[in-house]
């Protein structure tokens, strides 16, 4: 089995190492004999929505979020071609932002989004820095929770259709006031954890993946693999205190 994944404009939005998600997805792909073929998207390049599986897309500086989302727009349609066809899509932090409608900062221009996601961010008067652990209501198995490190300071809102990923234990999630993090439609999910987030939830990684092998071949189950030292990070990180 194979997925082919795209890793979006990663010169420009690859803070506090999202880049790991990338390794830790392809390496629990790869522990299963499941290939992973990685293609990094710059700007200019043209994606085939029928052929990418996923699509991951990292976080950044506000400069950095301009040039992507002008880029972006070039492309709406063909994202929204690619998330109507279940394809699978995770965003961090500003990447996040932009699977949504809009984000607002304090000052300058709005920066448009690709609404695959019915959420909008507006820039707020605080940063929000700390860890974070959520209990989500996704069938990732057991444990519920899921865990991370959140630095932003924008205020992302979701709407009717787009439900969070979870519910804030610790930190403050989403805009630090409803208790929600994250976001997800069909198989789009935004969330502000960095850490990185999928190295420490490998459950979570695990649900990606299938959703990413029902897309491509129909249901797969996963074989089991071993995956001690990644339960060790996340229960220590479920103990930290914000």
């Amino acid at each position: 089995m194979q997925i082919n994944l795209a890793c979006l404009y990663p010169g420009l939005l690859n803070i506090y190492g999202d880049r790991g998600n990338i390794l830790a997805f392809s390496q629990r792909c790869l522990w299963r004999d499941i290939e992973v073929k990685i293609h990094e998207i710059g700007i200019g390049d043209k994606i085939n929505p029928e052929y990418y599986d996923f699509y991951f897309i990292g976080g950044g500086q506000d400069q950095q979020q301009i040039a992507v989302s002008q880029e972006l727009q070039k492309q709406k349609q063909l994202y929204t071609e690619a998330a109507e066809n279940e394809a699978v899509f995770l965003g961090i932090c500003g990447g996040y932002q932009l699977f949504g409608h809009y984000y607002r900062p304090h000052k300058g221009d709005e920066l448009r989004g690709i609404s695959i996601l019915d959420a909008y961010t507006v820039a707020g008067h605080d940063r929000y820095i700390g860890n974070v652990t959520i209990k989500t209501h996704m069938p990732v198995g057991n444990p519920d929770t899921l865990v991370g490190f959140e630095n932003h300071s924008g205020l992302t809102y979701l709407e009717p259709g787009t439900e969070p990923i979870g519910q804030v234990i610790v930190g403050n999630g989403n805009n630090g006031k409803d208790k929600q993090e994250g976001a997800r439609k069909r198989n789009v999910f935004g969330t502000y954890l960095h850490g990185s987030f999928l190295p420490k939830n490998p459950h979570f990684t695990d649900y990606l993946i299938k959703l990413c092998l029902k897309r491509r071949y129909g249901q797969a189950e996963l074989a089991e693999i071993d995956s001690g030292m990644e339960w060790i990070a996340h229960k220590k990180a479920v103990k930290r205190k914000y």
